[in-house]
C-alpha cells in the first residue's frame, strides 16, 4: 500500500483522518518504511499536519508509538521548530491533564494521559532535537516563574499550582 503525502494546507481534522489511515497501515505492515517516513514528514512540515499526527499518534491505543521506529523518528526530525515546540505542549499537557481526570474522577482518562506523557518523553529523548533543551527550560522556567514563553499558553489552558506542579514533574525526565 501506498500512503501519498498530505498537502500542507490540509486542516487539522484532514491530518487526523490521515494520521489514522497510515497508522493503520503501519500496523498491518501494508506501507514501506521509505513511505511511512514521507508521509509522517510531509505531515510535520505544517502546524496542522504536525498538530493532526500527535494527537493521533500519541493517544492511538496501539503499542507502535510506544517503540517509534527509525522512520517516524527521522520524520519527525525533518521539522525541529514545530516538532519541538508540540512535543513541549504535548508534555506539558497531558501531564496536567492527568490531575484534570483525576479530579473529575476519571482514572481510565488519566491512565491514557499519563500513557501520553511517557510516550512525549520518549519522544524527545529519542530525537535530541537541537531546540529542544531550550524549549524545556522555557517551559520550566515559565513554571516556576509564572511568565515567559509557554505563560500565555498556562493561561489559555487555565493551569492551576497543582497542574503546574505536574509539569515540572514530568521535566524530571531530562
Amino acid at each position: 500500500m501506498h500512503i501519498p503525502t498530505i498537502s500542507n494546507s490540509a486542516t487539522f481534522e484532514e491530518a487526523i483522518s490521515f494520521t489514522q489511515s497510515l497508522l493503520e497501515a503501519m500496523e498491518s505492515q501494508q506501507i514501506s518504511f521509505p513511505d511511512t517516513q514521507k508521509a509522517i514528514a510531509s505531515l510535520v512540515q505544517f502546524p496542522n499536519g504536525a498538530r493532526g499526527f500527535f494527537v493521533t499518534y500519541l493517544t492511538v491505543d496501539s503499542t507502535l508509538p510506544d517503540n517509534p521506529s527509525p522512520e517516524v523518528i527521522d520524520a519527525l526530525a525533518t521539522s525541529p521548530e514545530i516538532v519541538g515546540d508540540l512535543l513541549v505542549k504535548n508534555l506539558a499537557m497531558s501531564s496536567a491533564m492527568v490531575i484534570t481526570h483525576l479530579r473529575n474522577h476519571n482514572p481510565d482518562l488519566a491512565e491514557s494521559s499519563r500513557r501520553v506523557t511517557r510516550r512525549t518523553q520518549q519522544l524527545i529523548k529519542l530525537l535530541n532535537l537541537p531546540n529542544i533543551s531550550e524549549l524545556l527550560a522555557q517551559l520550566e522556567e515559565s513554571v516556576k516563574t509564572n511568565s515567559g514563553k509557554y505563560q500565555d499558553f498556562f493561561t489559555k489552558w487555565g493551569y492551576d499550582q497543582e497542574q503546574l506542579e505536574a509539569i515540572a514533574q514530568a521535566l524530571e525526565f531530562k
